[in-house]
């Protein structure tokens, strides 16, 4: 009996991972849209300056991390699509918002390619919903690096957009930094309550936020 209990717990684990991300799963079947603001000097600080990245000799802020399509539980990734990849002019084209060229073709192939749309209407929806979002101004305007609780980032958040409510946006950290916000989009872009599983806030009361450079 012990043992039977123990395979069937080990199965139950097994399962886990299935139902909270699906890989090479059919494109457009999803329940909404999470869209990902990356904190452009958190990335830059942790992992793009060592990489020698372009963005990071910028002056951004709030920078295009994805436009994710999401199940009301788990996400689906990898997504098998009939629509070819995108050009290296496509690609390029979105480095205003998302800082490189190699960021757009990446997003594109993991979330892109699930949203059953062709790879230019996907940047263009991507762009829409990016540019329906104001950034909260005061963070553009740090001259200095700051330790602040996470929530304060989302309080921003709401006060610069007042259509949004705290179980739209969610702060995610990284590293003790401020990491991006995360808001919740219906399939037409309106905003919407996320899930369980999207909706984690970051409970920091000092996370650094670098300034922009």
């Amino acid at each position: 009996m012990r043992h039977a209990l123990i395979g069937l717990l080990l199965a139950c684990l097994l399962l886990v991972p299935a139902q909270s991300r699906a890989e090479g799963e059919p494109a457009g079947d999803f329940d909404y849209w999470v869209l990902a603001l990356s904190w452009s000097p958190t990335w830059c600080a942790l992992e793009g300056e060592d990489r020698g990245s372009p963005q990071c000799d910028r002056a951004l802020g709030f920078v295009l991390h994805g436009l994710w399509p999401q199940y009301e539980r788990g996400w689906p990734l990898f997504c098998r699509t009939g629509q070819r990849d995108p050009s290296r002019a496509e690609t390029a084209a979105m480095a205003d918002i998302m800082g490189e060229s190699g960021a757009a073709w990446y997003q594109w192939q993991k979330h892109g390619r699930c949203s059953g749309l062709s790879a230019r209407d996907y940047f263009a929806l991507a762009r829409q919903a990016f540019g329906q979002v104001v950034p909260p101004p005061q963070l553009m305007a740090l001259d200095e690096p700051v330790t602040i609780p996470a929530r304060v980032i989302e309080d921003a958040f709401l006060a610069a957009n007042p259509g949004l409510s705290r179980d739209m946006v969610t702060i995610t950290c990284r590293d003790g930094r401020i990491q991006e916000a995360r808001l919740c989009l219906s399939r037409d872009l309106t905003p919407r309550a996320c899930g369980d599983d999207v909706i984690r806030d970051c409970r920091m009361t000092d996370a650094l936020l670098d300034p922009v450079r």
